[in-house]
């Protein structure tokens, strides 16, 4: 295997070992916000998949799409104090190298829209990724943080501290690798992890997650294990107007999902007290046509129509209905998680 290339920053990769559906995103939010409040900088770093951008740029909000770049101006969506550009030429016009929507990825819109003054860059090559952050802000290394999303199997980059999610409600599927199975990697790659959080442990029996700690300390006895869940907090338009998670309550909606496990999605609306009239699930990054919201619109018939917020970032340039809402998750984890990172 080759050397992993470093950064001159610390990087905390996030990742899991099956395909989809662990809570990356929130949980990468959760840790860049963080990451603020302890008076770092942090920069993400992602692959952006299905992104149409195939090198290195800033992944922008596309409700600031229009905002102009130019001279003196950040390219990133929104920038903290001390992130300033670096001098015009040096790495050519960077205000070519944005990308929005489509172009970045689902994720990484999501990222941006919800983290308006963290820099996204999307790169296959991380590394790479990483080195045109730097070159293009003047970033005071010492206080610069790389996040690594959906950073597990990308070993071509050093990571200082390795964090693996499972999902608690289908941990390895029939533990079988892929196409058989869901595994990306052999349970033995677990090992590798520093960190190990159990995501959606909030929605299994009390016996679960006893057994399924077991079974990660035969492979891997020395990361402590953390417990999180993904707990919604209100209901956002595409506008960014909120509305009060109650509202859902008895109420009578139409509901549709593009990601890796849309049962958990329309579990987490029942739960809120959510009456399903009608529900449609998409393929995992799904992209949408306006004809797709079309039909949903007339099966609606005239009830709220609520999906994800990934899914929502997709639609932000096609025709909606007002009462068209996306369910805000948040990833709520022990204390100790952070302070064992930072």
């Amino acid at each position: 295997m080759v050397k992993p290339k470093r950064l001159p920053a610390k990087v905390i990769s996030i990742g899991n070992i099956t395909l989809g559906g662990t809570g990356k995103t929130p949980a990468v939010i959760a840790i860049a916000e963080e990451a603020k409040k302890q008076g770092l900088h942090p920069c993400i770093l992602t692959r952006g998949y299905k992104g149409k951008v195939k090198g290195p740029c800033f992944v922008k909000s596309a409700s600031h799409s229009a905002s102009p770049v130019g001279a003196g101006l950040c390219a990133c969506p929104g920038h903290p104090q001390g992130f300033a550009p670096t001098k015009k030429g040096q790495e050519g016009d960077y205000s070519k190298h944005i990308c929005t929507g489509l172009d970045a990825g689902d994720e990484p819109a999501l990222m941006a829209e919800r983290l308006k003054d963290v820099p996204i860059v999307k790169c296959a090559d991380r590394y790479k990724g990483g080195q045109f952050a730097i070159s293009n802000f003047k970033f005071q290394i010492s206080n610069l943080l790389f996040i690594l999303d959906d950073g597990f199997q990308h070993r071509a980059l050093h990571r200082d501290v390795d964090i693996l999610l499972i999902d608690a409600t289908n941990p390895f599927g029939n533990e079988k690798l892929f196409p058989e199975g869901r595994l990306r990697e052999p349970l033995s790659s677990i090992k590798r992890a520093n960190i190990i959080v159990l995501t959606k442990a909030d929605v299994v029996s009390n016996k679960t997650i006893p057994a399924l700690i077991r079974k990660i300390k035969k492979y891997n006895s020395e990361a402590p294990v953390y417990t999180a869940s993904h707990k919604p907090s209100s209901l956002v338009n595409v506008t960014g107007k909120f509305a009060n998670l109650a509202t859902l309550k008895n109420k009578k909606i139409c509901a549709f999902a593009g990601i890796a496990n849309p049962d958990y999605f329309k579990d987490t609306l029942i739960a809120n007290g959510a009456d399903i009239v009608k529900f449609k699930s998409f393929r995992d990054h799904h992209i949408y046509k306006q004809r797709d919201m079309d039909k949903i619109k007339t099966e609606a018939e005239g009830l709220d129509i609520i999906t994800t917020e990934k899914d929502l970032v997709k639609l932000k340039e096609m025709q909606l209905p007002d009462n068209t809402f996306a369910l805000r998750i948040e990833f709520s984890i022990e204390e100790d998680f952070f302070k064992h990172i930072f």
